[in-house]
């Protein structure tokens, strides 16, 4: 059969509705879907992590077969299955000699580059559409981009909230306010926090179960378990899941969206970024759920705003920047960070309470929430001085909804600070407090979140002030710094000598125990 449009649906790009179907004759074109070994090895894939992918993608093939969509499918152990996008899609085109390519912008430079340049090899001309998904189209954010000197997000946020009439009353801001940020930094205090509705479960069907078995077998080396796995991996679930979001947890995620607590990965949090990354659940929909919350009296205006935030201005923002920035985003590191990865951010062993909790909830179900990406392991990797490509490789292989696009600005602008302040205004650089006042960690950790040198000093407070030495002279440009600088200058030099030793023995006790562990996969960098 003649075939006009092979259309390319990758596993970020579930969408039945998206760009990628305009015009879609099922006479004449067909869908073509393929699992390869490369995007789980490429870097070391968290198996839950590449459960969910493979999952969703079967599933979604089945749905596009009942709308009547011809779909060859690749799957993982197929016969002579090449294991690489590429090498997949170049077989394809020289079976089915298709007239044209079609595909929604990938959310990965890499991917995006490799389609490019297997269907230039091929001959067959590659249509790259605009990705619908999104409340703001990429020609609008470099313009955008284009006629500032300095991009921050509480400007862009407000501009999207006037575009698409969120939240709004009239041209002012609901309650009057752009942002309700002062109201959504709760900690639980000493009692913890009261009984969570836990998020909705969905229990692994016979499709998910095979994928399982399947990663379990092909993946052994890879990090994390599978075993836990209950994501949402069809469009109806992730309805089902945001509902269950709206209806139980919404009203207290603003006040304790920044809380962490010992055995608690999900807290009021909504669990859905993994959905919407792989575009089984629409941000619109998202968006218009909570604002619909609260207009009925659901939930207080600062939850909902604090969400939506997250959504429509984070999400959306950190998406432009990647896109505007990339290749060379990606190699930034503006405070020359040489440090490997630590071998227990494999493993979570460490005595440190706060990271062995939060990596080992990472390992054991594939998430952790922001604060605890941002203020625990994040933070760690900023102040020992992490390279920020190790880091940022590590998030993307070890979180469920980690799809390049927003992972990577996420960690080399917010959290590591390495493309120099074009995402965050300061550096997220804190002590220990920062994690006692916001959890329990520290009340059954053996370190002192108070103390950098002796008895039991925490090492994120030792590495904290030795952060802040290191990079004097590269943080005195950065007008936010100037307290902490100021509290930097009232060290005694005695003591900033004993900070620094300290620190000093810290990253070589990291560095002798990195190889075995962190470069488990493939050669690490010198």
């Amino acid at each position: 059969m003649h075939t006009r449009n092979l259309v390319l649906v990758l596993g970020d790009q579930l969408d039945a509705d998206s760009s990628a179907f305009d015009g879609f004759d099922t006479g004449i074109d067909r869908v073509w879907m393929a699992e390869v070994e490369e995007e789980s090895l490429h870097v070391p894939s968290h198996q839950a992590r590449t459960v969910l992918f493979l999952s969703a993608m079967r599933h979604f093939a089945a749905q596009l077969r009942t709308l009547g969509r011809q779909c060859h499918y690749r799957q993982l152990d197929d016969e002579g299955n090449t294991q690489s996008l590429a090498g997949e899609l170049r077989a394809e085109v020289e079976r089915y000699h298709p007239v044209g390519l079609v595909v929604v912008q990938p959310g990965d430079w890499r991917v995006q580059s490799a389609l490019v340049a297997a269907a230039e090899e091929s001959g067959v001309k590659l249509d790259i559409r605009p990705d619908r998904h999104f409340f703001c189209e990429l020609d609008w954010f470099r313009s955008y981009a284009g006629q500032r000197k300095q991009l921050r997000l509480e400007y862009f946020y407000r501009e999207m909230r006037r575009q698409h009439g969120v939240l709004m009353d009239g041209d002012q801001p609901e309650g009057g306010e752009w942002n309700f940020d002062a109201e959504n930094r709760g900690a639980f205090g000493r009692h913890g926090p009261a009984p969570i509705p836990v998020p909705m479960p969905f229990p692994p069907d016979q499709t998910t179960r095979e994928v399982m078995r399947l990663v379990a077998e092909r993946f052994a080396g890879n990090p994390g378990r599978s075993d836990r796995f209950d994501f949402p991996v069809t469009a109806a679930d992730a309805e089902a899941a945001l509902e269950d979001f709206i209806a139980h947890r919404l009203a207290d995620f603003g006040q304790f969206q920044d809380a962490m607590w010992t055995a608690e990965p999900y807290l009021y949090h909504s669990r859905l970024s993994a959905a919407m990354n792989l575009k089984l659940l629409s941000p619109r929909r998202v968006v218009a759920a909570a604002e619909a919350a609260y207009r009925a009296g659901l939930a207080p205006l600062a939850a909902v705003e604090g969400f939506i935030r997250q959504v429509l201005g984070w999400r959306e923002f950190v998406r432009g920047i990647y896109w505007t920035g990339m290749p060379a985003y990606a190699e930034g590191n503006a405070l020359a960070a040489d440090q490997p990865l630590p071998d227990f951010f494999w493993t979570g062993d460490t005595p440190m309470k706060c990271l062995s909790e939060t990596i080992g909830q990472t390992l054991e179900f594939g998430y952790a929430h922001h604060i605890q990406r941002l203020m625990v392991t994040g933070l760690y990797a900023l102040l020992l001085g992490v390279r920020p490509r190790e880091i940022h490789e590590w998030y993307l292989a070890v979180y469920v909804d980690a799809v390049e696009w927003v992972e990577l600005p996420n960690v080399i602008g917010m959290s590591q600070f390495a493309d120099g302040g074009r995402i965050a205004s300061k550096p997220y650089a804190a002590t220990g407090k920062y994690i006692d006042r916001m959890s329990n960690y520290c009340a059954s950790c053996q370190f002192d979140p108070g103390e950098a040198v002796d008895g039991r000093a925490c090492p994120f407070t030792t590495l904290y002030w030795d952060f802040l030495s290191r990079n004097e002279a590269r943080l005195r440009s950065i007008p936010r710094m100037d307290l902490q600088l100021r509290n930097l200058s009232r060290l005694s030099p005695e003591r900033r000598v004993a900070i620094g030793l300290k620190a000093d023995a810290l990253r070589r006790a990291s560095s002798r125990h990195h190889v075995e562990a962190g470069c488990k996969m493939e050669p690490c960098e010198p």
